[in-house]
């Protein structure tokens, strides 16, 4: 059987002590709508940050219990198709974001949707890549805020987690508790401004237990390329976290030689990031599947 859980099932910080709203059974498809990160509550140019209950910002779809999921399990979650509802919001705020230093007067803009584009302003068509911003699973202890991206996944806001992509988690808790959210229509690597088109929308997804032994974890596969994913207090931090997991990733898991490993990251790997924005700073590092399919090597499924 396939799952519908509705956008009213919402939590907003990862945590073992949330009840799960859902058990799912491995391998079956899931259904699920979000909000935008707002919870929907900046409809009009005159709604602001000042208006907000930020207690209910970045809600995230969920947790849902997978059945047989334990810690130290990787969960893969496959996402089958992310699409965005509209319309979308965005904000420009003095002193939030890398750029708020340049930003003298709030805004709130609300960005339409035409077909498969987003239209900012009725001056700008950008064509739609819906991605989801929060993704992820209970941590072992503690509450993360869904703000805070981390080796749980989170508010990553990676532009890579969209229709096709799966995501690995590791597990740390009983079920895992997964959930998802923050839906943007478009956003641009980085996040400068602490948005992109934020939107609600519809994704379907299947959750699915997989052994792979010493995979660096959250880390992210499509059809081109494989990636890791690292947050930490820096981008010097997070950087050469990504390095580290990627080389682990390609040697460990992938069984190339440390030295083949490292001159290939240098030759056909890229190193970019995701958002500059959050408590945490996030980057990821993308190696070709095609260079891992010369070494024989595919992802196991």
């Amino acid at each position: 059987m396939a799952y519908d859980l509705t956008r009213d099932k919402a939590f907003f910080g990862f945590s073992p002590e949330v009840e799960p709203v859902l058990r799912a059974a491995q391998g079956v498809e899931l259904k699920l709508t979000t909000h935008d990160c707002f919870s929907g509550q900046l409809k009009t140019t005159a709604d602001t940050l000042q208006t907000l209950d930020w207690s209910i910002t970045n809600p995230a779809t969920g947790p849902i219990y997978i059945e047989g999921a334990k810690p130290g399990d990787i969960l893969r979650v496959d996402l089958h198709e992310v699409v965005a509802h509209g319309p979308s919001v965005m904000v420009a705020v003095p002193e939030v974001g890398a750029l708020g230093h340049l930003i003298t007067e709030e805004e709130t803009v609300i960005v339409e949707h035409d077909g498969d584009s987003v239209v900012f302003k009725d001056k700008v068509r950008v064509k739609q890549k819906p991605m989801l911003g929060v993704i992820g699973v209970a941590p072992a202890e503690g509450t993360i805020p869904n703000s805070t991206p981390g080796g749980h996944g989170g508010n990553m806001d990676c532009t890579l987690v969209t229709s096709g992509a799966s995501l690995y988690f590791t597990v740390a808790v009983d079920g895992a508790l997964f959930g998802c959210g923050d839906m943007h229509a478009v956003m641009g690597d980085g996040e400068v401004v602490i948005c992109g088109a934020e939107t609600p929308g519809e994704v379907r997804l299947t959750p699915q237990v997989v052994d792979i032994p010493d995979l660096p974890t959250p880390f992210l596969e499509n059809d081109e390329i494989v990636a890791v994913i690292a947050s930490a207090e820096t981008t010097d931090a997070a950087y050469k976290m990504a390095l580290d997991m990627m080389h682990g990733f390609l040697t460990k898991v992938a069984g190339l030689p440390a030295n083949d490993a490292a001159l290939l990251m240098s030759l056909v790997g890229n190193l970019k990031f995701c958002q500059v924005v959050d408590p945490l700073l996030t980057v990821r590092f993308e190696f070709p599947k095609s260079v891992l399919a010369d070494y024989g090597f595919t992802m196991p499924r």
